[in-house]
């Protein structure tokens, strides 16, 4: 179904297909030079030594743990509000993800259930910057140097946000990113990794190319368990490089776009919009509201024309994490909510303020 305005639209110019065409006129379309350059770009960018790309975020994440030796046996803390990716990767590296609630006023992880959680088998936490949510690295930074854990952040939507004016992306131990065609900056698939750490980023990058690294000038399997193929292509990379001119200005578009947003739901009744961080600034891949009788409104929206989303799903409630091998931790009100009322409203480049100004006349008349 085509809406009139669309959830999302990725910002493809002339520029993009610029480079995407001299990748295919080059020849060489797998891993390669310009991915090399994406990666240089996201790594400066975010302020770190090391950028890794990969398929997805979810092989990152799954390679992040790997590398941080992080396997059976182990608990890695996830907050119960987020895609299930990120409880899934530490399922597959086989550690067992232990589950907790969110604030339900920020929609990020419980800082006191996380901490609340932690035990003798805790190795990590993956706190999620949710929507572009910056995390509050004031208490992640304690609990790590308390409990010795290391933070693995699934930054996924996150990619432009900061916290106390340090860019996500150079607060964590490892910080991964997704550019699925839903964020500003999008490969159409496509993640990845930044790091402080020079091992951890030979290790990845050995590991996402079959476990080969160089020993006395010829490749040999070396990464300490079977490697396998995560690379990005040049096409991908492209795509990516060719965003990553333009990141400022696209953030700075997005900004004004939420805070247009802010300024139009001023006093709408039953209509709430989650709290930033403190000291933290927004990066708005997702605008999100919560609303009550959330699926309703959204089934009206659609109806009128107008492309809304939930926001993402509460794990406990589904069978795949109510089965052995993950730990549930508590009640979860705050997801319970989360789950039930959040709505992502539409929000893209080359949105107008009169198609905000539609989407929130819609919504209210909705919600009222």
């Amino acid at each position: 179904m085509s809406y009139r305005i669309p959830l999302i639209k990725p910002y493809i110019n002339d520029r993009v297909k610029e480079l995407v065409s001299e990748v295919l006129d080059s020849g060489f379309l797998t891993e390669g030079p310009v991915t090399r350059r994406f990666e240089e770009a996201v790594a400066s960018y975010t302020g770190v030594p090391h950028a890794i790309a990969f398929t997805s975020c979810t092989t990152g994440l799954e390679t992040a743990l790997r590398v941080a030796r992080i396997g059976p046996g182990d608990e890695v803390i996830v907050p119960d509000y987020t895609y299930p990716a990120t409880a899934n990767a530490v399922k597959i590296a086989g550690a067992i993800p232990v589950i907790v609630d969110v604030n339900p006023d920020t929609l990020l992880i419980d800082y006191d259930k996380m901490e609340e959680a932690v035990s003798a088998n805790t190795k990590a936490v993956i706190p999620v910057s949710l929507f572009g949510n910056p995390l509050d690295f004031d208490r992640l930074i304690k609990m790590k140097e308390h409990y010795g854990v290391l933070i693995i952040e699934d930054a996924a939507c996150a990619l432009g946000s900061s916290f106390k004016g340090r860019k996500t992306g150079g607060w964590s131990d490892m910080t991964v990113f997704s550019f699925h065609p839903r964020k500003f900056i999008t490969t159409g698939e496509g993640g990845m990794v930044t790091t402080q750490n020079a091992q951890w980023a030979k290790a990845m990058h050995q590991y996402k190319h079959f476990g080969m690294g160089k020993v006395a000038g010829r490749e040999e399997m070396v990464f300490q368990d079977t490697g396998s193929n995560y690379k990005m292509s040049n096409i991908l990379a492209a795509v990516g490089l060719a965003q990553m001119e333009m990141v400022d200005d696209l953030l700075d578009e997005r900004i004004k776009l939420a805070a247009n947003y802010h300024q139009l739901l001023k006093g709408c009744k039953n209509i709430k919009i989650p709290e930033t961080t403190k000291n933290g600034i927004h990066s708005y891949q997702s605008f999100a509201v919560l609303v009550p009788e959330r699926d309703r409104v959204m089934k009206k929206m659609r109806e009128e024309g107008i492309e809304v989303q939930i926001g993402t799903y509460a794990l406990h409630q589904h069978p795949a994490f109510q089965q052995r091998g993950v730990r549930l931790r508590g009640q979860y009100p705050g997801s319970i909510r989360a789950w039930e009322e959040t709505l992502v409203l539409p929000m893209y480049h080359s949105m107008t303020n009169a198609g905000q100004a539609e989407v929130v006349e819609k919504l209210t008349a909705c919600v009222e």
